[in-house]
């Protein structure tokens, strides 16, 4: 009998130079498993985002076993799905789904994985103020995630302001005990000075949105900044805290602390993720420039 084999994609806007799939079949391959996964780069096949849902009906005929989906799917897939577990309705995001006995079930990794990702490479970071950038999918799971951890104060800062507001009213229902604000982007100068930490959550600094996502003279010493950008691993954001100072967490912990979680839910099997971390240190330190992106 041939062993059970797997199919996975990744799904989203600009994923095709992605080393997520490399990093899931050399882990899987470790384990003894017959394992694919397949970038479904939605600017490359001239897909709309909008067509999530059609794309979701495609893969489970094709016989996929699960999708992780990114930017900017996260919020618009949940509507398509005949599942989703308790914490990812609660977070409104699903970046990953299961198709199993016919139905496709949504599951949100990204939460646990950048708690781990925080808990594990910055220990200490204090906590009494973090401002965080960015209010969506994935800004939803962090920002439960930094509350989860024992953040005092999060002030949340989106460029639709109505986001970070509704934002901020849901996770003061749910944490009580620590206070949650939004405020405006134009407030940064006021709120930085004053912040512990700074947490980036929008696609700025994305290989496909190169940029900064606020005036890096705002960063300072006494401020740690975690990007959960990962194409590239260095962005631009996390160039410049360095050189103000900080200590910085890189979107490539999350990253993999996520696909760790999406191959045990797919596959039953326990992943090493010390393995998986030098397997990703590893294809970064070989990539080329432009190849750098997980």
């Amino acid at each position: 009998m041939l062993p059970r084999s797997y199919l996975v994609g990744l799904v989203g806007v600009g994923v095709g130079p992605s080393l997520t799939p490399t990093i899931h079949m050399l882990e899987a391959r470790a384990l003894g498993l017959d394992y694919v996964y397949r970038t479904v780069d939605l600017t490359a096949w001239g897909v709309p985002p909008s067509e999530i849902g059609t794309l979701l009906h495609y893969a489970a005929a094709l016989g996929y076993d699960a999708l992780n989906i990114t930017h900017p799917c996260k919020q618009s897939v949940v509507e398509h799905l005949d599942r989703v577990t308790e914490q990812a309705a609660r977070l409104g995001a699903v970046n990953t789904v299961l198709f199993t006995s016919g139905a496709a079930t949504g599951y949100n990794t990204d939460q646990r994985g950048f708690a781990t990702a925080l808990a594990t490479e910055l220990p200490r970071a204090p906590k009494d103020v973090v401002v965080q950038l960015g209010a969506g999918g994935a800004g939803t799971a962090v920002a439960d995630a930094l509350l989860e951890s024992g953040v005092e104060h999060l002030i949340l800062v989106d460029r639709d302001e109505d986001k970070a507001v509704a934002l901020a009213a849901q996770l003061a229902g749910r944490f009580p005990t620590s206070r949650v604000d939004a405020s405006q982007s134009d407030k940064l100068p006021v709120l930085i000075p004053a912040a512990n930490g700074l947490v980036h959550c929008t696609p700025t600094g994305m290989a496909d949105h190169p940029g900064m996502p606020l005036d890096p003279v705002l960063l300072h010493a006494g401020l740690w900044v975690a990007d959960i950008v990962y194409r590239p691993l260095e962005t631009a954001l996390l160039q410049a805290a360095r050189a103000a100072g900080c200590q910085v967490l890189h979107g490539g912990h999350m990253a993999v602390h996520q696909a760790a979680d999406t191959l045990r839910l797919v596959t039953g099997r326990e992943p090493d993720v010390a393995r998986m971390l030098n397997t990703f240190a590893g294809l970064v330190d070989a990539a080329k420039p432009e190849a750098r992106p997980i």
